[in-house]
């Protein structure tokens, strides 16, 4: 009966180190660094305007599950795009950076608020001295799709829509 009783104490014991060793080695656990995951998956891209097909992306976890890395290719031109998508528990933002094969890139910083992920740029200087910032929000709808609207903003205000697509999940 006292082996019994040691042996699954010792059980216990060891089942509860190996717990608080997993909680602990989580450095990407928390609600905060979760909040972007609805995106994840892989998706085929339509023109919210008219459903014509505009591409696919995948988007993955990757580096611990501490990053989601999207991979874009555009219906057409040969257009393809990589974000890497990260919270920064520092500033207590979500961060994004995009790489494309054109070599543009955009850096967005913002956070998620309730059923969307809202990052902008910094203000960006035009060549006439007017500025702007690009603002790309992600709405997860009921249905199970998200909408992808980026936004060039001039004095706050919206004066031009970049890119209005629905990512339907294709697995």
């Amino acid at each position: 009966m006292v082996y019994r009783k040691i042996t699954l104490l010792a059980a216990l014991l060891v089942f509860n180190l190996m717990l608080a060793q997993n909680q602990t080695s989580c450095k990407c656990c928390s609600d905060n660094h979760r909040a972007f995951d609805f995106w994840i998956g892989d998706w085929t891209v339509a023109n919210a305007k008219d459903g014509s097909p505009a591409g696919t992306s995948k988007i993955s976890q990757v580096e611990g599950g501490c990053v989601i890395r999207e991979n874009w290719t555009s219906a057409k031109s040969g257009f393809t795009g990589t974000s890497l998508n990260f919270y920064n528990a520092t500033d207590k933002q979500w961060e994004q950076l995009w790489l494309d094969n054109t070599g543009a890139y955009l850096k967005l910083k913002g956070k998620r608020d309730g059923n969307q992920m809202i990052l902008s740029s910094d203000p960006v200087a035009k060549d006439d001295g007017t500025t702007y910032v690009n603002r790309i929000t992600w709405t997860t709808n009921e249905d199970g799709t998200v909408r992808q609207l980026w936004e060039i903003l001039q004095g706050g205000e919206v004066v031009n829509t970049a890119f209005d697509g629905i990512y339907s999940k294709t697995k």
